[in-house]
């Protein structure tokens, strides 16, 4: 092999950012980017190095030597799940503006379900000038499933806003000012929760977790009525026939849904169509592609210096 690997990269991302993410990245070392028809059919034996996001189901098996997999993002279950995957190290993506971007994704659908964005976009409409009673952020709590980077920034920024937060992890985490709870502590964390934030990863712990039973236990009372979902976590977290069935019944108030079982939604989704949902196309977070190269970049010469990789992937814990 090479003094030098070449990298793979086979992301489904836009394809004019991945090429302009790559101009000037991995200097020194030759970039193998699968969706030019240039590589169509090659040979991809003794590389060292793969990034991935929603790659070809014959990845593995056309490059046998991989010594490190990065998933283009901050989830990997679609990395553990794909066919032949080697048993080397798995590096999730981890960056300041991956986080920033799910925060304010966070924030502004607190907000907008905060403000009844929607109740006065029908008024504007119908040119009907009337005032709703409006509660301030400090009237809301916010309860986050999930306290890993992501949850933790999300928290951090909605207490700058006002909103009162607390959260919930299968572990126990600590976090400074904030009220957590941990596993068989759900119950209590529901209880006190207006609006319900998911940022899990998806496991076989967290796979269908937002559901019925979850939802029936959320706090009566908020200022607003009825609580909010929001998820900006993992699709396969979420019973879908169950919101769609809490929303209708008027057991959630609203709900804000950037990621689905199945992607893209189906065209003829009620979600698209019910008042007091926000629906965006799994954009919640989207990776920064020259963020992600230089995270790449910095984690390899890391590995060739013998340094130990970061931000490695608990196979067994899903995350």
């Amino acid at each position: 092999m090479p003094s030098k690997s070449p990298v793979i990269i086979d992301l489904k991302f836009i394809p004019q950012e991945v090429e302009d993410g790559l101009k000037g990245a991995f200097s020194g070392r030759e970039v193998i980017n699968l969706a030019d028809p240039a590589h169509k059919g090659r040979d991809l034996s003794g590389i060292a190095y793969a990034v991935v996001w929603k790659s070809a189901p014959d990845l593995f098996s056309r490059a046998p030597d991989l010594k490190v997999v990065f998933s283009g993002g901050a989830g990997v279950d679609h990395v553990l799940t794909l066919p032949g995957l080697p048993d080397v190290p798995l590096v999730r993506f981890v960056d300041r503006s991956l986080t920033t971007r799910m925060s304010e994704w966070v924030v502004m659908n607190c907000l907008l379900h905060l403000r009844q964005h929607r109740a006065y976009e029908a008024r504007a409409k119908a040119h009907v000038w009337e005032d709703l009673s409006q509660p301030e952020a400090a009237e809301i709590t916010v309860g986050v499933m999930g306290l890993g980077v992501l949850g933790q920034d999300a928290i951090r920024k909605l207490g700058v806003i006002g909103f009162q937060t607390i959260g919930w992890s299968r572990s126990k985490k600590e976090i400074d000012g904030v009220e957590t709870f941990a596993g068989a502590e759900l119950g209590a964390f529901l209880a006190r929760t207006d609006f319900l934030v998911g940022l899990l990863p998806l496991t076989d712990e967290t796979r269908g977790i937002f559901n019925a039973a979850v939802f029936s236990k959320l706090r009566r009372g908020s200022p607003l009525g009825a609580p909010v979902f929001i998820n900006g976590g993992r699709g396969g977290s979420q019973v879908e026939a169950d919101i769609l069935a809490a929303l209708q019944s008027g057991v959630l108030g609203g709900a804000s849904l950037d990621v689905f079982e199945q992607e893209p939604l189906a065209k003829d989704s009620p979600f698209w169509d019910m008042d007091n949902v926000y629906v965006t196309p799994h954009v919640a977070a989207s990776s920064d592609v020259k963020a992600l190269f230089s995270h790449v970049e910095q984690q390899i010469n890391r590995f060739e210096s013998g340094l130990s990789l970061q931000h490695l992937v608990d196979r067994k814990a899903g995350y």
